[in-house]
């Protein structure tokens, strides 16, 4: 995506969120705010000539009537740079509360992030992109925008006063006098898009420099909060010296980065500071040669120069702030390319064959000539056609070497690379429970068992009594504690607060990936005796080994190698790039 195409796929983002309106008020004050802020300085600017040409008469009383208008102009001036400064900031924060909004909602789409975590790059560390990305990202086109905006305004103001200023200069050369009409104008534009023009030369790779340390700086974050959710582990395991080389690893590569930004913005200083220290006497140096021919007083003089500063500072409104546009635009690219993953990221596809789902009657499960592939496994389902019905609980046995975490993915939608069809209950809420520790939100206890639902929809007798039937009658106290629960509960009692979960909100169907193995047999029994009793009329389909086979289950499946695959695993999508 080009340049415009980014902005207007941000820009468009931002406004269609509900904060909108809002922003466009923002806007609008701060064009007004701006303008006047221009006119003050114009009025300040006019000013010069009547002081300065007091101070030159020695005219006291002049001097201190000059001195009141500009403590009133100076004091107006200041009410419009603070109304200014609440307006930006508060539109810096509009501005990512509607683009973090877009982009969570977007994220969150059923199934969307799943897909964009197996889209290849794009679909890593996304939480630096919602947050520190797109909060620079806001924070930067504010500041630009109204200091573009600005300097746009001042110019257009002060160009007219030195064209005035100079409109009747004329040098001689020789026998001739030759009339340059306006020079102070011209001699600021020269003087500026010299400078634009060497610092855009010296500094155009920091874009790129950028991008490349906000990756890495992602990298680095991403390892960290990986160590530290998972302490425990690499503490029994004695894994802190490769964790600490892994950090340092990406460390270094951070560092590198930031090297490399280093040395533009060194080499980008000696363009900005070397126009910097000029400008202190290039405004005096333009005029001085109205002020000798005896075209203008002192005052006049004064004013000129002022005139210059303004206009040509303007000018150089790129020069000053090219690092930072340079900032922007690595933080533009990185936003707007995930933005455009997030749009534009489906189910994959280039397979030659799909498992295709449909929505069948209500209380059938189906599952036809099922095939599932994936780059380690080409498995099928040893029956070809195989119901499920309200109230029935079916094992799938899978043979050593099957996959049957892709088999849980299958039947759940999030793996479609196969053959064959399933056709899942339309209406009917199915419960998810994949192998290992399941998944606890943050919040409180109430929220966990609820989740994804609201805490309201049940009563606290719901919680308490669900908690006592799983032995966790402990915690029926702290429903409304906010803890990290995945540390301070054991694995079995994790498993237990799922099930007490699935009790408590009595789905129709519960798909579960090798639960069963993992809990101990007393705690397998006493689930096994609540699907039999408080959840008779829920149907389970369970994925497991042979030591999972219980008389709880009616329907045996297997799941086998296949034979030969029906899908080109080359065409797997999950390491494509995504469009940039």
């Amino acid at each position: 995506m080009g340049l415009m195409h980014q902005l207007a796929t941000i820009t468009r983002a931002i406004f269609a969120s509900p904060v909108g309106k809002t922003l466009v008020t923002l806007v609008a004050a701060l064009v007004v705010d701006i303008v006047a802020t221009a006119y003050g300085q114009i009025r300040l600017n006019r000013w010069n000539k009547p002081f300065y040409d007091a101070l030159s008469r020695r005219d006291l009383r002049d001097f201190f009537y000059e001195l009141g208008v500009f403590f009133l102009i100076a004091g107006c001036l200041l009410v419009l740079n603070v109304v200014q400064r609440w307006l930006v900031e508060t539109l810096q924060l509009k501005l990512r509360e509607g683009l973090v909004r877009s982009l969570l909602r977007d994220w969150m789409l059923p199934r969307r992030a799943f897909w964009l975590a197996n889209a290849g790059t794009m679909g890593v560390n996304p939480d630096q992109r919602i947050h520190e990305d797109a909060r620079k990202l806001c924070e930067l086109s504010a500041d630009l925008a109204v200091g573009l905006f600005q300097a746009s305004i001042l110019f257009g103001t002060f160009a007219g006063v030195l064209w005035v200023l100079s409109s009747g200069f004329t040098f001689r050369l020789g026998d001739h006098d030759y009339a340059i009409p306006g020079f102070m104008l011209w001699a600021a534009i020269i003087y500026s898009s010299a400078g634009s023009l060497l610092s855009y030369w010296v500094g155009r790779g920091l874009v790129n420099r950028n991008a490349e340390r906000y990756g890495r700086e992602a990298d680095l974050r991403f390892s960290l909060v990986r160590v530290n959710e998972h302490v425990d582990d690499i503490s029994l395991a004695a894994g802190e010296a490769d964790e600490k080389r892994r950090i340092e690893l990406h460390l270094g590569n951070v560092l590198a980065a930031t090297r490399r930004i280093v040395r533009g913005h060194t080499n980008l200083t000696w363009i900005t500071a070397g126009f910097g220290w000029v400008t202190i006497v290039a405004p005096i140096l333009v005029a001085a040669p109205l002020y000798f021919t005896g075209k203008v007083s002192f005052g006049g003089l004064m004013m000129a120069a002022g005139a210059f500063t303004q206009a040509q500072s303007s000018l150089r409104w790129f020069i000053d702030n090219f690092s930072v546009i340079a900032d922007w635009r690595a933080t533009l690219i990185r936003v707007a390319s995930f933005r455009h993953a997030l749009v534009n990221t489906d189910e994959p596809r280039g397979f030659e064959s799909r498992i295709a789902y449909t929505e069948g009657d209500p209380g059938v499960f189906t599952i036809d000539n099922l095939e599932i592939v994936s780059s380690a496994n080409a498995d099928t389902l040893k029956e070809t056609n195989v119901v499920v019905r309200v109230g029935e609980r079916a094992l799938i046995l899978g043979a050593p070497g099957t996959g049957k975490t892709q088999l849980f993915r299958a039947l759940a939608g999030l793996w479609p690379w196969g053959a064959g069809h399933i056709g899942r209950p339309r209406g009917e809420q199915i419960f998810y429970l994949p192998r290992g520790t399941p998944y606890l939100p943050r919040g409180t206890l109430r929220e966990i068992l609820a989740y994804p639902l609201k805490p309201d929809s049940f009563s606290t007798n719901d919680f308490t009594r669900a908690l006592y039937r799983l032995g966790l009658e402990r915690l029926a106290q702290l429903l409304d504690e906010t803890r990290r629960w995945d540390r301070e509960l054991s694995q079995d009692e994790q498993l237990c607060l799922a099930i007490a979960r699935i009790l408590i909100q009595k789905p129709a169907w519960v798909l579960i990936d090798g639960t069963f193995g993992s809990l101990d047999d007393d705690v397998l029994e006493l689930v096994i005796d609540i699907f039999t009793k408080e959840l008779q009329s829920t149907s389970v389909i369970h994925i497991g080994g042979v030591a999972e086979a219980h008389s709880l289950f009616s329907i045996v499946l297997h799941l086998v190698k296949a034979p030969r695959p029906q899908t080109l695993l080359s065409d797997r999508p999950a390491n494509r790039e995504m469009p940039k």
